[in-house]
């Protein structure tokens, strides 16, 4: 009896939206499966980590029976891969063991029940829905997220803070050292929700949101989120603590300013990254009158400089910068140009783009 037949491009597309958060060697088995759950001409794929939970709904074609078992994500995944992509797989379940046969190939797959696999718990009530274009979201979580921290102890940086109140949705995030924070309008007005997605769920998201005008509908819960694409449903618990006063951060009265062109500024920081160490990723910045000096040396006593004219009139500042941090801002905006905002040698420094409210990077001086 076949239970299920489509093409392996349809497939693999479905299988693939899933199998994002699904680890190959868990210290529980079954989360390394793909939940399998079918009914009438609907089939259900789910995965989850115990803390995130990914499910695709789509029809296909086969018998009308029912279908539910679990079975290895990636290992059914990588035989799909191997396939044409006009192929007709076919899947037959039965007992302990999966058959997909695809031409004259033919794979037989270990399973393990479906009423052991460990869904996600939903939270029973969540905050209004509201939707955002795809491509928004996307482009919102491009600008902020190089900002998280990666396994702080500080438990809530390693995040994105999603604020939403009125029509405006705000995504801000910090690892103690720099801050950027992003903005769009939305289309709808709601009332204010502040919520700390987790870094896995952040890294997850900009993986299946797409550059189309598609939306995706968000809706939040006090300690849940729960996304919709399509006919994808993403379901994650939130990061408990307080995100810091980001507010408190952003400078609002540097009186030094420089406007100049990203891809320059850009290239001479690549240029002077090379003579900074691994482990030291210092550049020291000198501004003057007309001119900005870009400069590192190393512990092998190599030096880089490279100077750029600009329009400046403002203070003499000898300032310096983890390199990094100012490659990471001016990869992630696509603008002409950069608006640098100083105080002296000592303050942190706020980058945005002309024209644009929405935008605000703050890094802070590194001792060099």
């Amino acid at each position: 009896m076949i239970v299920l037949q489509a093409t392996q491009e349809r497939l693999m597309a479905a299988l693939q939206a899933v199998c994002g958060i699904v680890e190959r060697r868990h210290t529980v088995p079954i989360l390394a499966n793909v939940l399998l759950r079918r009914d009438g001409a609907t089939l259900q794929m789910t995965t989850s980590d115990l803390e995130i939970q990914i499910r695709c709904t789509t029809d296909f074609d086969g018998d009308p029976g029912p279908l539910a078992t679990t079975v290895g994500a990636r290992k059914l995944l990588d035989i799909l891969r191997t396939l044409p992509p006009q192929h007709n797989v076919a899947l037959d379940a039965s007992g302990a063991r999966l058959v997909l046969k695809a031409g004259k190939s033919r794979f037989t797959l270990q399973t393990l029940p479906a009423e052991d696999f460990p869904l996600v718990q939903e939270a029973p009530a969540y905050g209004p829905s509201f939707a955002v274009p795809q491509k928004v979201l996307k482009r919102l979580l491009a600008q902020v997220s190089f900002a998280m921290a990666v396994q702080d102890i500080r438990y809530y940086l390693n995040g994105i803070l999603f604020v939403a109140e009125g029509r405006r949705l705000t995504l801000v995030a910090t690892d103690g050292h720099r801050l950027a924070l992003a903005s769009a309008e939305l289309d709808v007005e709601v009332p204010r929700q502040e919520v700390i997605l987790p870094r896995k769920t952040v890294l997850e998201l900009q993986r299946l949101l797409a550059e189309q005008d598609g939306t995706i509908e968000m809706r939040f819960a006090t300690n849940q989120a729960k996304f919709t694409l399509g006919a994808l449903e993403f379901v994650t618990k939130l990061v408990e603590g307080k995100f810091p006063d980001y507010q408190r951060v952003i400078p609002t009265a540097h009186r030094n300013v420089v406007v100049l062109g990203r891809a320059p500024l850009q290239a001479a920081l690549q240029r002077a990254a090379i003579m900074t160490s691994d482990k030291f990723k210092g550049v020291r910045l000198h501004l003057e009158p007309g001119l900005l000096q870009v400069a590192a040396n190393n512990a092998e006593q190599e030096e880089a400089v490279d100077e750029l004219d600009i329009e400046y009139t403002g203070d003499v500042i000898d300032i310096g910068f983890n390199v990094q941090y100012l490659l990471d801002v001016l990869g992630a905006v696509s603008a002409e140009h950069v608006r640098i905002e100083l105080q002296d040698g000592n303050a942190s420094a706020l980058i945005t783009v002309p024209g644009d409210e929405h935008f605000k990077y703050v890094v802070m001086p590194m001792r060099i």
